[in-house]
């Protein structure tokens, strides 16, 4: 597996004079992280028995483990299956969600259009393809956000599709059974979106929901996209494997992708251990069927 350094490791000198006092600094570093002092401690001892006390050796203990076990939590309102099932309402804001994370997707009450949150800021994707910010009052039933913490920068000055980047990112982490938050920015040849239109009372499943969905094309677009790659045993709770939104560089549009090719650009993604999963205590929730015999092809068609 290549070695890339986070921006922590990356700002230790690799000529450092002692590999004893690096290690000492790391290991007050790692106190947040008890787990990465022991595997640090073990490194240098091996280092040193092998006859090797350089800081180098420590420096990529740090980058493989930082890649391996990531930084972060998601926060996350809500189970996937009960959007699936039309629970279409919630009671958290976009205020009290950007106090938990600053980067993720959702959407709002009465699934009016795509939430995208990066750099501090939600923008609301909707059904006729229009972006606009959205207000702090808005209300979403269900959202993935997290503090973005990307341990892995690399550019592309080539074509490369969603299949490859999806790849690029997989064989960069240890296990498919660990989430990453991924984004992109650049020039995009081309990007698939929909956006399901607002529903009303009586809900009605998502499945028939999105049979009205319009699908857009934005080509040679410089745009952002955000997204989660989730391990397949959270299907249900999230979207196992990829689930991206996009916005157009001058907030004109976007939506919940379903393809895309990114012309030139820059990847970012960092993995990430933990989740903090808040769910509903209202009556729709308390009735819905959140576990139907179809739920993972639900799943399917609905995200793409």
């Amino acid at each position: 597996m290549p070695v890339f350094l986070s921006p922590l490791a990356e700002s230790f000198h690799l000529n450092a004079s002692s590999a004893t006092s690096l290690l000492t600094f790391q290991v007050g570093i790692f106190e947040r992280a008890g787990a990465f002092r022991t595997v640090l401690v073990e490194e240098y001892v091996m280092n040193e028995k092998q006859g090797c006390s350089c800081a180098h050796h420590l420096v990529q203990g740090f980058a493989r483990q930082s890649v391996i076990a990531g930084e972060g939590e998601i926060y996350q309102i809500s189970l996937m299956s009960a959007l699936i099932s039309g629970v279409y309402e919630g009671e958290v804001t976009i205020a009290e969600l950007l106090r938990h994370g600053n980067f993720g997707l959702g959407t709002f009450n009465h699934l009016d259009g795509e939430l995208i949150a990066f750099d501090d800021e939600i923008h609301q994707l909707r059904a006729d393809g229009s972006a606009r910010p959205a207000r702090h009052d808005q209300k979403t039933p269900f959202a993935v956000v997290t503090f973005f913490q990307p341990s892995v920068t690399q550019s592309f000055d080539r074509p490369i599709t969603k299949v490859q980047l999806h790849q690029c990112i997989d064989e960069q982490v240890a296990s498919p059974n660990l989430f990453c938050a991924v984004r992109v920015d650049g020039e995009f040849s081309h990007v698939e979106t929909r956006t399901v239109p607002r529903q009303e009372r009586p809900y009605r499943p998502m499945l028939e929901a999105i049979e009205e969905q319009p699908t857009f094309a934005f080509l040679k677009r410089q745009g952002t996209l955000v997204g989660f790659r989730s391990p397949d045993y959270m299907q249900g709770v999230g979207v196992a494997g990829y689930h991206e939104h996009f916005v157009t560089d001058d907030r004109s549009g976007g939506g919940h992708v379903l393809d895309y090719q990114l012309d030139h650009g820059r990847l970012q993604f960092g993995v990430i251990t933990r989740l903090n999963l808040q769910l509903p205590h209202d009556a729709d929730f308390l009735r819905a069927d959140l576990c139907p015999e179809d739920l993972d092809r639900a799943i399917r068609s609905a995200e793409g």
